[in-house]
């Protein structure tokens, strides 16, 4: 009887391999749909990622919104913006006298500092805060300042009212502007082939300027002076296009020449409103080009007069030797007379007596 046993205990161990081989090739069949099922997923996460950075990363200009147009004094107002530069610390200040065209008249002191707010820019350029609507100490036109103070220096201006505060028209030329440098003065471009033969070195001036006055400056009008050792500078006007705000900064460009074969050191400097805001040294090199040329003019022009002088010469010397003179009578009207050559004598005429003739007979 067991050996028929044997047989009844290996039917089920074969019908579970069966099974676990029937599963398994059942997996394996499923497994490439559901890899390609997950696939679209992880490019759909990538894809918003890229999205995401790219959406960081294309920021423009800054720009800044606020809550509401208007509000009464004691309540609050939420200040956001986007387009700035991450990590940049800003300071957020309610402002009267000023308009997001002309700026805010008379510079932070038209301002109400003492409620004014930080705000710390995020990775994604934005940044939002609050901020109280209290009386500024200019009367409206009014708006909500926001201004730079490291990592970024822009200054984005946003209309706003305050309810029941005095209004006024904006004062024409209220203040004055001052400007003063705020990075040093650099030299930029180079010398050309052109120059290397004598012609006027030029460079251009770059500076950044901000105003630190209560008034916006228009046009400025700039004095650009170079100077050799202890040589007067000679000055020329250069007028800059454009208007600098009260506590904006601006990046001036100013071109500078000098006069054909210019060479040695020069001192730049840039005046505004009678005070020097920056000087330059400029060590311009000397136009060897010309220097060659004088050397080969001091060469070839000897050279070709003397060959000159020696063709002259040599002509004058043929015309010599050709020529033979030709004996003119003593007197061409007397009878009986002949014309003696010049080196020949009655006297030297050979005779009989003549020892040079004895021999001869």
């Amino acid at each position: 009887m067991r050996p028929a046993a044997a047989p009844a205990r290996t039917a089920p161990t074969r019908a579970r391999t069966a099974l676990v081989a029937l599963l398994a090739a059942l997996a394996l069949a499923l497994l490439p749909a559901v890899a390609a099922s997950a696939a679209p997923s992880v490019s759909t996460v990538s894809a918003a990622s890229t999205s995401a950075v790219s959406s960081a990363s294309a920021a423009g200009d800054p720009t800044v919104a606020v809550s509401g147009n208007e509000a009464p004094k004691g309540g609050e107002i939420t200040v956001s913006g986007t387009g700035w530069k991450a990590g940049a610390l800003l300071m957020v200040l309610l402002c009267g006298q000023g308009t997001p065209e002309k700026g805010v008249v008379g510079g932070t002191n038209s301002c109400a500092n003492t409620d004014g707010r930080a705000a710390t820019v995020d990775p994604r350029g934005a940044f939002s805060v609050k901020l109280p609507v209290v009386a500024p100490p200019r009367p409206c036109p009014c708006v909500v300042h926001v201004s730079g103070v490291t990592g970024q220096q822009d200054v984005v201006d946003a209309a706003f009212t305050v309810a029941g505060h005095p209004t006024a028209p904006l004062p024409d030329n209220a203040g004055d502007g001052r400007l003063a440098v705020l990075t040093a003065a650099r030299l930029d471009g180079s010398s050309g082939v052109l120059t290397w033969f004598g012609a006027p070195p030029g460079r251009t001036v770059v500076l950044t300027v901000g105003n630190l006055g209560t008034a916006p400056v228009r046009d400025p009008v700039f004095l650009v002076g170079t100077a050799r050792g202890v040589l007067a500078a000679s000055d020329e006007e250069h007028q800059w296009r454009g208007t600098i705000k009260p506590g904006q900064k601006a990046r001036i460009e100013l071109d500078v020449e000098l006069s054909a074969g210019a060479h040695g050191d020069y001192r730049v400097s840039v005046s505004y409103g009678g005070k020097v805001l920056a000087e330059q040294p400029w060590k311009v090199g000397r136009p060897w080009g010309v220097v060659l040329f004088w050397v080969l003019l001091a060469v070839v022009v000897p050279a070709a007069l003397f060959r000159i002088g020696m063709v002259l010469v040599d002509r004058a010397g043929g015309r010599n030797r050709h020529s033979v003179p030709v004996p003119v009578p003593a007197d061409a009207d007397g009878p009986g007379t002949t014309a003696v050559l010049p080196w020949f004598h009655p006297g030297s005429a050979p005779s009989e007596n003549s020892p040079t003739t004895k021999g001869l007979t």
